[in-house]
């Protein structure tokens, strides 16, 4: 393994600055003039494929496998993959969890993609055939389930994609069938909520750029033969983005995590590279303020070797993404290619966009100074690093933001603390059967990985509510950091309001030696408070219960209560409480367990925990 992100050290101390002074700015698009209904295909590319995969782009892609060991290993994962799902049955309409048709549109779209660029790639005309196999099945369906329509916009971009990539290879049949399906089952449905006030193209979150999306490269695929709807669902979708887009500001971060960043921005730069393509623009859409910050989203919230930050509805795994690549050839920015490119050399993931949007760049970038603090404003959330180097120091990241946002947890005031490369603090992660709800009919918030007894921050006075205020918000009033150290403070007063009239959280590293983390609470009245912090470590404490041992992977972390003085550890199971619900579903944490802290019927208290490394 690399010892960095980027492959090498970087010397982040050299670059401190609370303002992230050298950070690129852009201007905000909201005020550019979007283009009308009879406007927006004035400039349209007659020809197919006009989708991202043109001449110019084929010749680059084969350039760049020529010349690039990591895209020749790329492109031959891709013709592999190809050459399995010759092998595999048609897709069926099936809603295999009961709700969701998104399981089938996103593999029709996989192996479509896969196929189509197999056959440009070598003319091997039995990939088109397979390809056909699918979307014939696709535009058979009696619909693309617009009652959950991330199931409609993937499957409209995967009939897009295979209709403009295989063009020359279709009947005049065949594509008034494919083209036919796009219009009725993706574009018209699409239209119906775009006359509507409410519904995807009306919010900002993850919805909002894969349904534009999808939605308008169909509308991309078929302008040139259905031009009236082709240019209405443009228009709108040009319109909606930004919402969506203008979400990460000022600085980049996203409301719902990291892991539905990649899902969201992979749709918003499948979009922005098709109008380009197909249009020679995108009409200022990719200069939105906040979204081209936001490439720097994922670097910050990921520790060692990638692995994220795995807040709310996240999983825990290595972080880096295609559009990564397309990002950074975009917009000149080379850390968001070599980010990118770096895990692909690892052998990190590697999938068709990558050869769409390789960065052939990225091989020589300068490795980045950046500073090894962050503090992403309105999505509230913070890291903060010892340095760049995967296997030394402290590595934490801190949540704050609000619970009612979507694929939130009631988890305010959590960290995940990272120490010589290993996860010493976790985060729960995702909780799969809050997406079965219309199976299991069980609140979100009864499931212990959402609520707050399942993360690393306090619970006062527990019982059957999620453990915070649903409404909570929570910003961080204080964020310095310096040369020999950092500091961070959450006000927590909202989450806790019914049981506390003030809690904060303050956060400090004292680089390579100590992290620490501090709660002051004045409660109402007289109540217990406890103090989580979940692991999957071995954990062993001292005779007076007030230091903890843990132990993983050869190394070791102490855990030390600075206070109150009378105050000691325990180690619970990462169970619900005994005033908890307990779904009859929900999963396992077997493995993990967790270091509490209680505090038994106390006005006021300062609760301090130092962590050192051993």
């Amino acid at each position: 393994m690399n010892d960095s992100l980027f492959g090498r050290v970087w010397n982040g101390l050299g670059l401190i600055s609370v303002a992230m002074v050298g950070f690129a700015t852009v201007t905000d698009s909201e005020g550019a003039p979007k283009p009308k209904p009879n406007e927006v295909l004035r400039t349209l590319n007659q020809r197919h494929p006009r989708l991202m995969l043109d001449s110019a782009t084929l010749e680059s892609i084969r350039k760049s496998i020529g010349e690039d060991p990591v895209a020749a290993r790329i492109h031959e994962k891709v013709l592999a993959a190809a050459e399995q799902t010759l092998k595999k049955k048609p897709a069926v309409y099936e809603l295999r969890d009961g709700r969701r048709l998104l399981y089938v549109s996103g593999e029709v779209l996989e192996r479509v993609a896969t196929l189509a660029y197999a056959f440009r790639m070598t003319g091997n005309k039995n990939y088109a055939e397979r390809a056909w196999a699918d979307l014939d099945a696709a535009a058979g369906f009696k619909d693309w389930n617009p009652a959950h329509f991330l199931d409609t916009a993937v499957m409209t971009c995967a009939l897009a994609i295979g209709y403009d990539w295989l063009w020359d290879q279709w009947t005049p049949d065949q594509r008034a069938r494919l083209r036919g399906a796009i219009v009725k089952l993706g574009l018209e449905p699409a239209m119906k909520v775009y006359s509507g006030e409410k519904g995807w193209h009306r919010v900002d979150y993850n919805w909002n750029q894969v349904c534009n999306g999808g939605i308008a490269l169909g509308a991309l695929a078929v302008a040139d033969d259905e031009p009236k709807i082709s240019s209405r669902i443009l228009a709108h979708a040009i319109a909606s983005l930004p919402r969506a887009m203008g979400a990460y500001m000022p600085d980049g971060a996203g409301k719902e995590g990291v892991g539905y960043w990649g899902f969201g921005s992979r749709y918003n730069v499948l979009m922005l590279a098709s109008l380009h393509s197909a249009l020679g623009t995108d009409f200022g859409l990719s200069e939105t303020d906040g979204f081209k910050q936001s490439g720097d989203y994922q670097i910050y919230m990921s520790g060692a070797g990638r692995s994220s930050y795995d807040f709310g509805d996240c999983n825990r795994s290595a972080l880096s993404t295609a559009q990564h690549l397309w990002m950074g050839g975009h917009y000149g920015i080379p850390r968001y290619s070599l980010f990118r490119y770096n895990a692909l050399k690892n052998g990190t993931g590697g999938e068709l966009w990558d050869l769409l949007w390789f960065d052939p760049d990225a091989r020589e970038a300068p490795v980045p100074d950046l500073p090894p603090d962050r503090h992403f404003r309105v999505a509230e959330c913070a890291t903060m690093r010892d340095d760049w180097v995967d296997a030394t120091g402290f590595n934490v990241a801190m949540q704050g933001g609000a619970n009612r946002w979507t694929h939130r947890h009631f988890d305010l005031g959590s960290f995940i603390l990272e120490a010589d490369g290993v996860r010493w603090i976790i985060d729960s992660g995702k909780e799969r059967e809050t997406y079965q709800r219309h199976v299991n009919h069980t609140p979100r918030e009864d499931f212990y990985r959402v609520r707050a007894e399942g993360h690393n921050t306090l619970v006062i006075n527990p019982g059957k509510d999620p453990g915070q205020s649903r409404e909570a918000t929570a910003a961080f009033g204080t964020f310095v950091s310096k040369q020999e150290s950092a500091i961070a403070q959450l006000d927590l007063s909202s989450a806790y309001q019914e049981n506390a009239r003030k809690v904060s959280r303050t956060f400090e590293l004292v680089r390579g030696k100590t992290f620490t983390v501090t709660d002051d609470v004045t409660c109402r009245k007289p109540a217990d408070i406890w103090s989580y912090f979940h692991t999957e470590a071995d954990v062993e404490l001292s005779p007076d219960k007030r230091r903890a041992i843990l132990r993983q992977a050869g190394k070791s972390l102490s855990v030390y209560l600075a206070s109150p003085a009378d105050a000691t550890f325990e180690v619970l199971p990462a169970l619900p409480g005994p005033e908890s619900p307990v779904p009859a579903k929900q999963a396992s944490n077997e493995g993990r367990r967790k270091l509490a802290v209680h505090l038994k019927d106390v006005r006021s208290a300062e609760l301090k925990v130092v962590f050192s490394r051993l």
